[in-house]
């Protein structure tokens, strides 16, 4: 069976393609360097992914409608995934964290929050204006966040955690260039490229 990173990363990816849209939107954002306008639309996407995979998205434009309590967002996390086929309370299948900062202390903080979170998927999402920039906070994050966890609890760590940049200077590939992915190996601490499939 595909893993659910895989599938959300094609998904991700067909959602790109199938709403020229909301692609042209978020590089055009991205191109001029405004953040906020590129966090509103890849909130979008993310959530619209989530719903092509069959899960109800919670996100800002995208209120809950399978937790008893409604809200847009849940525990801080910008888009949580759930099981669309039943309401009560019930733990998120996916999070995703979308950070627009260029501080790479906040990009570490969105790793660290969903690494608390129990779930299938974790996502974080980032940007940052030179893709050359993408392998050094990567290696950065695994070395300041997830070397903080105890190796036996990193080991036994369920889900899969991607980080997702993206990065301006490579906007003429949109999105298959622009997007790089890595997944967290937890056995070794470290963050893999992850292509999709």
């Amino acid at each position: 069976m595909t893993g659910l990173a895989t599938r959300w990363a094609s998904q991700f990816y067909a959602t790109l393609g199938d709403n020229r849209a909301a692609a042209d939107e978020l590089r055009e954002a991205s191109l001029r360097s405004d953040l906020a306008r590129w966090t509103a639309a890849l909130t979008a996407v993310v959530a619209r992914t989530v719903e092509a995979l069959g899960l109800s998205p919670t996100a800002k434009g995208f209120p809950c409608t399978v937790l008893p309590v409604k809200r847009s967002e849940y525990l801080g996390q910008d888009v949580m995934a759930f099981e669309a086929s039943s309401t009560g309370w019930k733990f998120p299948v996916a999070v995703c964290e979308l950070e627009n900062s260029t501080s790479d202390d906040l990009v570490a903080y969105s790793l660290w929050k969903v690494l608390c979170v129990r779930c299938g998927l974790r996502v974080v999402l980032c940007y940052r204006p030179e893709a050359d920039a993408a392998a050094p906070l990567v290696a950065q994050l695994a070395g300041v966040v997830v070397s903080a966890m105890p190796i036996a609890e990193r080991s036994a760590l369920s889900g899969e955690t991607l980080v997702v940049v993206g990065s301006r200077n490579e906007a003429s590939t949109f999105p298959y260039g622009f997007f790089q992915a890595w997944k967290l190996n937890p056995n070794t601490g470290r963050f893999e490229r992850f292509a999709r499939q």
